[in-house]
C-alpha cells in the first residue's frame, strides 16, 4: 500500500515538473498577470473585460493598472479605441511596469499615429520600458524613429544589450543608406545577441550576408550603386515554440504562438 502512494507521488511530481518546465520554456509570460500567484492564474485567467479596464484604471495601485492594461492588451478586442487611448495615457505613468505594458499594447494594437510615444519610450530611465519600446517599433512602421533607433544601437547610448540588439532589428526595417552605415558600425558590438540582430538587419536590407565582417560590408557599401536592389520583405520578430506535453491535455491552452507579418503602416511594395 504503501508502495502504491510513493508511486502516485512520484507521478504527482512528475507531472507539476512537466508542467512549471512548460512554463519556463515560455521565455515570455508577459500576457500573464504580474501578480499571478498560482499556475491556474495563468491557465484560467477569470477576469472580465470591464474587471480588467477597472484595474487598468486604478489610480491608486500601480500593480492592478499593470494586471488590467496586460490583460486588456492581450484580448482579441484590446485594439479598440477606447483602449488604444488607456495605453497611451500609460506610457507616462510613474510605474515602469505600466508603462512597458502600455507601451507593448501599443506595439500590438497601436498604428504609426502612436509612433510618438514608442519614440519617447526609447529614452525611458527603465531598461524593461526601452526594450519593450525597440520591440514595439519592429511591429509600427515610423520612418521618424530612425535617428532614436540608431543612437540605440550604440554602446555608447544604450548600456543593454538585448535593447540594442532589439533596435537593430527594428531598423531592418528602414532602407536608407544612413542606416546601413550605422548597422554596419554596430557590428563590433560586443555582445553576440547584438551581432546576431545587426547582421540579420542587413541581410534583410541588402540581400547580402558578409557575416560579421566588417570590413567586407564596408567594401560592399562603398562599391554598390543601388544597396536595396536584393532587399527582402521585412517581418517582425514573433514567439514560436513547439507544443509541450502538457499543452496536449484537455483544456490545457496552446502555446502563445504569434503569426509574423510586416509592421502596421509599412508597404513592402513601395519601402
Amino acid at each position: 500500500m504503501r508502495s502504491e502512494r510513493t508511486s502516485s507521488a512520484v507521478c504527482v511530481l512528475i507531472g507539476l515538473s512537466v508542467l512549471v518546465t512548460s512554463l519556463s520554456a515560455c521565455g515570455n509570460l508577459s500576457n500573464a498577470p504580474r501578480g499571478a500567484r498560482k499556475l491556474g492564474d495563468l491557465f484560467f485567467p477569470s477576469t472580465s473585460p470591464s474587471d480588467a479596464a477597472i484595474l487598468a484604471t486604478d489610480e491608486y495601485n500601480a500593480e492592478n493598472r499593470y494586471r488590467g492594461t496586460t490583460m486588456l492588451s492581450a484580448a482579441p478586442f484590446g485594439g479598440q479605441p477606447v483602449y488604444l487611448e488607456l495605453y497611451v495615457d500609460g506610457t507616462d505613468d510613474e510605474d515602469p511596469g505600466v508603462r512597458a505594458a502600455s507601451i507593448r499594447a501599443l506595439g500590438r494594437h497601436g498604428d504609426p499615429a502612436h509612433s510618438t510615444y514608442l519614440i519617447d519610450a526609447l529614452d525611458d530611465d527603465d531598461d524593461g520600458v526601452r526594450l519593450a519600446a525597440a520591440r514595439a517599433l519592429q511591429r509600427v512602421h515610423a520612418p521618424s524613429a530612425v535617428t532614436s533607433l540608431l543612437n540605440s544601437i550604440k554602446v555608447s547610448e544604450e548600456k543593454n544589450a538585448d535593447v540594442r540588439a532589439a533596435a537593430a532589428d527594428a531598423l531592418g526595417q528602414y532602407r536608407f543608406p544612413v542606416v546601413v552605415q550605422g548597422l554596419i558600425a554596430a557590428l563590433a558590438d560586443p555582445r553576440l545577441v547584438v551581432n546576431d540582430r545587426v547582421s540579420h538587419a542587413l541581410v534583410v536590407l541588402t540581400g547580402q550576408d558578409f557575416g560579421l565582417d566588417r570590413s567586407a560590408w564596408v567594401t560592399w557599401y562603398n562599391d554598390t550603386d543601388d544597396l536595396f536592389e536584393a532587399a527582402q520583405i521585412y517581418t517582425y520578430p514573433v514567439f514560436n515554440r513547439e507544443k509541450q506535453i502538457v499543452e496536449y491535455l484537455p483544456f490545457v491552452p496552446p502555446p502563445p504562438n504569434e503569426n509574423s507579418s510586416t509592421p502596421v503602416g509599412l508597404n513592402p511594395i513601395d519601402d
